[in-house]
C-alpha cells in the first residue's frame, strides 16, 4: 500500500480510488495540473517557504491519505485482490458428536456445490458455518479455510468486508425506493465507475431471470417474490464484492434457476446451494449430503446423472410452459 503514492500518477490514483478526491478537497489540496505526477511528487513541489507559511504537514498528509485509502477499502469491501480461489470445509461432528465422514473438502472458484438432505438435517447450519468462517466455535466444530489458510479476522467480524452473500427464498424489501434508486445507492456505496451502465446491466440480468418483467421505475416494495430474488441475484452477481454466494432453497422462487446459477458462476464466485430440488442438485458439480447434522457423503455429479438432468429439464420446461399458459388464461388440453 505504501508504494502506491510514488508508483501511481494522481490520475491513476483517482481512477483506482475515486474517493481520494474527497480527501484532497477536505485537506484543501489543489492537485490540478499535477495529474501526471505521483502524490509524492506533488507533495515535493511545495517550497520550504510555502510549507512554513501555510503550516503544511507533509508527513501527516501523506500518512493521512494512506490511512484514508485503507479505511475506505475496508469500509466499502473493495479489497483490490481478494484472491479467493478456494473454500475448504474441515470436518467437525454431527448432532451425536460423531466425526463427519470426510477429512476436508475444497470448493474452487466458479464451482457450484449443492447441499441436500432431509428437512432439519443441518443444511442451513452448514451455510451458517461458512458465512461465519467457523473455527471450531460452532455446534458442529467445523473449521473453514480460505485458500487453504485460516481466514483473516476481518472476514469473520467486519460488517462491511463481507466474505459471503446469502440469498434465501424469503426475501422482502422494506425500503420505499424505486428499483433505480435502490441500485444507484448500492452502486454509489461501492464507488463503481460507469454507474448508469452497471444499473442497466443489473436490471437486464434481473429481467432475464424473472418470469414477469419489471423496470427501473418499479417500487421495490411492490415487487413479487420472484422479482425480488431475481433483482438480488443479479445485484449480487454484478455489483456485490462477496466472492462466495450461499443460496438457501430457491426452488420455488419464481426465477429461471439455471440462468441464475450460470450468472453467478460467470462472475467467478463460489456458489453453494441448499436445495430439495433434483434439478438444482444435479446442476451442481458436486453435492454434499447432510445426515443428522453432519456431512455424510460428498458426491461428484456423474455423466449418467447429467443425462438424467437433461430429461428433468425437458420435463420442467413443459411444466413451466403450462404455468405460463395458465397465467394468461389458456386452456390446457395436452402436454
Amino acid at each position: 500500500m505504501n508504494n502506491i503514492l510514488n508508483a501511481l500518477t494522481l490520475k491513476e490514483l483517482q481512477q483506482k480510488y475515486p474517493f481520494v478526491i474527497n480527501y484532497f478537497e477536505e485537506n484543501r489540496l489543489d492537485v490540478e495540473g499535477f495529474e501526471n505526477s505521483t502524490f509524492d511528487e506533488y507533495l515535493n513541489h511545495f517550497s520550504e517557504e510555502e510549507i512554513e507559511e501555510w503550516g503544511i504537514d507533509i508527513k501527516g498528509i501523506r500518512e493521512g491519505l494512506l490511512e484514508y485509502i485503507s479505511q475506505m477499502i475496508e469500509f466499502l469491501g473493495l479489497e483490490e485482490d481478494r484472491g479467493i480461489e478456494s473454500l475448504t470445509i474441515v470436518a467437525g461432528t454431527d448432532k451425536s458428536g460423531k466425526k463427519e465422514n470426510f477429512e476436508e473438502f475444497t470448493i474452487r472458484k466458479s464451482e457450484i456445490v449443492s447441499i441436500v438432505g432431509p428437512t432439519g438435517s443441518g443444511k442451513s447450519r452448514l451455510l451458517a458455518d461458512i458465512e461465519w468462517a467457523a473455527q471450531g466455535d460452532t455446534p458442529t466444530k467445523r473449521r473453514i479455510l480460505i485458500n487453504g489458510e485460516v481466514p483473516d479476522m476481518k472476514w469473520r467480524f467486519s460488517s462491511n468486508n463481507k466474505l459471503v452473500a446469502q440469498l434465501s427464498q424469503n426475501m422482502n424489501f422494506v425500503m420505499d425506493l424505486t428499483v433505480y434508486e435502490f441500485l444507484k445507492l448500492h452502486a454509489q456505496s461501492r464507488m463503481v465507475e460507469r454507474e448508469e451502465e452497471v444499473i442497466k446491466e443489473i436490471i437486464e440480468a434481473a429481467n432475464n431471470l424473472s418470469g414477469e418483467k419489471f423496470d427501473l421505475n418499479s417500487q421495490i416494495t411492490s415487487l413479487s417474490g420472484g422479482q425480488s430474488r431475481a433483482l438480488m441475484i443479479a445485484d449480487t452477481a454484478i455489483l456485490s464484492s462477496s466472492p462466495i454466494v450461499l443460496i438457501d432453497e430457491i426452488e420455488n422462487a419464481g426465477i429461471d434457476r439455471k440462468k441464475a446459477l450460470n450468472l453467478l458462476v460467470s462472475s467467478d464466485k463460489i456458489v453453494l446451494i441448499a436445495t430439495h430440488d433434483p434439478i438444482l442438485a444435479l446442476m451442481a458439480d458436486k453435492r454434499i449430503v447432510i445426515k443428522n447434522g453432519g456431512i455424510d457423503k460428498i458426491i461428484e455429479t456423474s455423466k449418467e446423472e447429467k443425462k438424467v438432468l437433461e430429461e428433468l429439464e425437458r420435463m420442467d420446461s413443459i411444466i413451466q410452459k403450462m404455468r405460463n399458459d395458465l397465467r394468461i388464461g389458456l386452456i390446457i388440453d395436452s402436454i
